[in-house]
Parts: C-alpha cells; structure tokens; sequence
C-alpha cells in the first residue's frame, strides 16, 4: 500500500493478502506492516492485521489485532470505511461485499477509455451491512473485471474512486497489478500495488486462526 500525499510524497506500508472460500465462508487476511524507516508507531501507521469474513447470509465481520493484543476485535460496522493504517483503502475495500447486495443492475453498456464496460449499480437491502449507500462499477465487457468503481458513503463524504492498472489473466483469474484510489475533487491517493502472488495458493482454515491474527514478527 503506497500512500500519496497531496503534496506528492510517498509512504509506504509492505502488505501481505490471503483469501480462500472455504463450504460457507469466504475469508480474508491482510497483513500490514510498519513502514520502513518509520518513527515508533503512531496509531495510523502501527502494524495491524485484519480479518474480513463473509458468508451466505450476507452478514460481513472484520477482526483487527495490533501487537500486543491478546484477542482480536470485532470492528463495529459504523468504522468499516475508515482508512487501514490511514490510508484511502478502507476495511470494506478488501472484502468487496458489493457484489453480494440484493440490489444489482446493470444501468448502461458505455465506454471507459477504449474498453467496452457495462455499468453495474450495486445497492444494499435492508439486512446488508456496510458503511457504502451504493457502488457503480463499470466492468469490461469481454472479461467482466472491473476497470473502474465509484462508492458512495452512507455519511457525508467524498465518492471514493477506484481505477484498476495492468490488468491480466493467470491461472483462469482475472486481476489488476495495481489499484488507486482517490477521493472525488481533492488530491492525493492511495496505491495498491501487487507485485507477486499466486491464483491458487494452498490455504487452510490455519491460516486464518485467531492464533495467526494476534502473532507480529
């Protein structure tokens, strides 16, 4: 996660993402670390590993433990859009529990740049929880991956926006090598910037034990 200032510098947090669906629970693990050469651990750059769930039932939970932390969490749902470390990839970001809402529809077949997209409005029913009112996405025709996303708040705020980079095809998967998110009509931006990984790594439920969300280097 590469944090980009207003006035152009750069910070950077080294992350770690895992995520496997499991019969009746999709889950995920991101792993954020110190940045290097950082003083001692403000609040919004200390290490800090998270824990999304979501199942069938649409019902999400997010888990947050720091170091020293016996136990993880349970993030309340009014703090699932705040900034991971302080950057503008929320909590909700990585769990993208949008497609899963009971409102979908596709609004228009447009163009975005020279791809053909259809524009996809995703919006929650009344037993979705998220901290999003709405999420546009316009999704490439041809491989139905998003190229670019819009998530309005449900508070007053700016709409988010995400443009997905470098966009290839491994393993059977479609992904992006590189996610920026900024708010609408301010400067500065957030990087998600994935160098490596693989489609089909062999998880187990192990390596989503609460043992692994409270153990830090």
């Amino acid at each position: 996660l590469v944090r980009v200032d207003p006035g152009g510098a750069r910070t950077s947090y080294p992350v770690s993402l895992k995520a496997h669906y499991f019969p009746g629970v999709l889950r995920v693990l991101l792993e954020v670390s110190q940045p290097s050469g950082s003083p001692p651990a403000a609040a919004h750059t200390a290490p800090v590993h998270v824990l999304l769930e979501l199942r069938p039932s649409g019902q999400p939970t997010i888990k947050v433990a720091h170091p020293g932390d016996a136990a993880a969490t349970t993030l309340p749902e009014e703090r699932w859009t705040e900034g991971v470390a302080g950057t503008g990839f929320t909590y909700e970001d990585f769990l993208e529990q949008q497609y899963f809402w009971t409102g979908q529809s596709v609004t228009e077949h447009v163009k975005y740049g020279a791809r053909d997209t259809d524009l996809v409005k995703s919006t929650p029913g009344p037993s979705d929880r998220t901290g999003y009112s709405e999420v546009r996405t316009w999704l490439d025709s041809s491989i139905g991956f998003p190229v670019y996303v819009e998530k309005t708040m449900k508070k007053n705020a700016p709409v988010r926006e995400y443009t997905y980079y470098g966009l290839r095809h491994e393993g059977g998967v479609w992904s992006a090598n590189q996610i920026e998110e900024k708010n609408h009509g301010q400067t500065g931006s957030t990087l998600l910037i994935i160098d490596r990984g693989s489609p089909k790594a062999n998880l187990s439920p192990g390596d989503f034990s609460p043992e692994k969300l409270t153990r830090f280097p």
